[in-house]
């Protein structure tokens, strides 16, 4: 029988999907304020891969991810979920969100996002919140799945990651 042991903290990550930066930035200070400060932020980057978001949020989107310094527990990212939601309801302009907010967290082994839609690859977390392991991380890099998200599967996200996953390793080393 396996013994349980505590959780090991995570890293939190959010991704951004934005037509107007300002957005972007108006939802970074609203998590800032709930998780502290970030200690790392991707260039902005064309989004491309999609036009899933394009009749709600426009056309010449952009994507951003930021990590945070402060180490979460994974338990957490159901709650982080609703938070993200909640900010994306108070920056929208009536019935249609200004700025799309993925939370999720990377560990040494993976990179999870959270949900509100279940799919045979998303396991329930709680109220309303599913959880999906979107890349692993094998031979020195994040690898995908096949329903990583198009985006998550190029090379400039891969290499995206596997500098937080550097951070990450940076701050567990020692614990």
């Amino acid at each position: 029988m396996g013994k349980i042991a505590p959780v090991k903290p995570v890293k939190l990550i959010i991704g951004f999907i934005f037509k107007e930066e300002i957005f972007f930035e108006q939802a970074k200070r609203l998590l800032t304020g709930h998780f502290g400060k970030t200690d790392f932020e991707s260039r902005i980057i064309p989004f491309t891969s999609t036009s899933y978001y394009e009749e709600e949020l426009g056309s010449g989107l952009w994507r951003v991810f930021v990590s945070f310094a402060k180490l979460i527990k994974p338990q957490q990212i159901a709650k982080i979920k609703i938070l993200t939601n909640r900010i994306e309801e108070k920056l929208s302009n009536g019935k249609k969100r200004s700025v799309n907010i993925d939370p999720g967290y990377l560990n040494s082994a993976k990179l999870v996002l959270a949900s509100t839609k279940d799919y045979v690859h998303r396991i329930y977390l709680d109220k309303g919140i599913y959880a999906e392991i979107t890349l692993f991380y094998q031979d020195k890099s994040f690898q995908d799945w096949k329903w990583t998200y198009p985006d998550f599967r190029s090379k400039e996200h891969i290499g995206i990651f596997n500098r937080i996953r550097e951070l990450y390793a940076e701050q567990t080393k020692d614990k």
